[in-house]
C-alpha cells in the first residue's frame, strides 16, 4: 500500500494547526478543528491506532507546524562505532534524541551521548541532515529531520543511562539488531563512510 495517505494526513494536520494558531474567526476555527479531527481519523484508519489516541498526540501540538529535529552522535573507537541498546525496544542505535530548546545541535548531541553512554565528547563535524521520509524508517505521525554529527571521545566511561541497557562498539560488518525508528543500517554504513574518508562532504536528504 502506498504511504501517500500519511503525507496527505500530515499536510491536513499542519494546515489545521497553523489555522488554529492564527485564525480569529470562530467559524474558521471550527473548520480547522474539523480538519484536525479528519487528519486523526485518516491516521487512525491506516495505522491501526484509535482516533482518540491520535487526537491526544496531536492535541500537544500548537503554533505553526514544522518538522521535528532528532540528533544522532557518530562516535568511533578503533574503527568501531558506538551504539547503545534502547530500553524501549531492546534494539541498538546511535546515541541521540530530540533536540531540546535552548541548546544547539552540537550541544544536544554531546548531552545525549553522555546521558546514554557515559562518554564525554566534543562535536567535530556535521556529516548528514536527512529527511526521515526519504529513508526506510517505520512510519511516524510527524515529519522528522535527522541530524548526524561526528563526535570524538575526550573522557568518561561506558555507563548506561535511564533509557539504555547496554553500550558497545561494533564493526561495520557485524552490526546488532537496529532500532529502525532511530537509525537504519544504511545510515550506520553512511557513517562508516566518513571514517574511511574524512574529506567526504555532508550528505543532505
Amino acid at each position: 500500500m502506498s504511504d501517500q495517505w500519511l503525507t496527505w494526513a500530515r499536510k491536513i494536520q499542519a494546515i489545521a494547526q497553523s489555522g488554529l494558531a492564527f485564525s480569529k474567526d470562530i467559524y474558521d476555527i471550527e473548520r480547522y478543528e474539523q480538519l484536525k479531527e479528519l487528519s486523526a481519523e485518516i491516521i487512525g484508519e491506516y495505522s491501526g491506532q484509535s482516533t482518540d489516541e491520535i487526537v491526544a498526540v496531536l492535541s500537544n501540538e500548537s503554533g505553526y507546524q514544522t518538522p521535528k529535529i532528532d540528533v544522532r552522535g557518530v562516535v568511533f573507537r578503533k574503527n568501531k562505532i558506538l551504539l547503545v541498546k534502547e530500553n524501549v525496544d531492546n534494539k541498538w542505535s546511535l546515541p541521540g534524541g530530540f533536540c531540546d530548546v535552548g541548546l544547539s545541535a552540537s550541544e544536544n548531541v554531546i548531552k545525549e551521548i553522555q546521558e546514554e553512554s557515559g562518554f564525554i565528547c566534543v562535536a567535530k563535524k556535521l556529516i548528514a541532515l536527512l529527511d526521515m521520509n526519504k529513508h526506510p524508517h517505520p512510519k511516524q505521525i510527524f515529519h522528522y529531520y535527522k541530524i548526524f554529527i561526528l563526535c570524538e571521545i575526550t573522557g568518561g566511561q561506558a555507563t548506561c543511562g535511564i533509557e539504555t541497557e547496554a553500550i558497545d562498539f561494533f564493526p561495520e560488518n557485524n552490526l546488532p539488531p537496529l532500532s529502525l525508528n532511530r537509525n537504519t543500517e544504511e545510515q550506520i554504513k553512511m557513517a562508516f563512510g566518513f571514517l574511511k574518508d574524512p574529506h567526504t562532504f555532508p550528505i543532505i536528504d
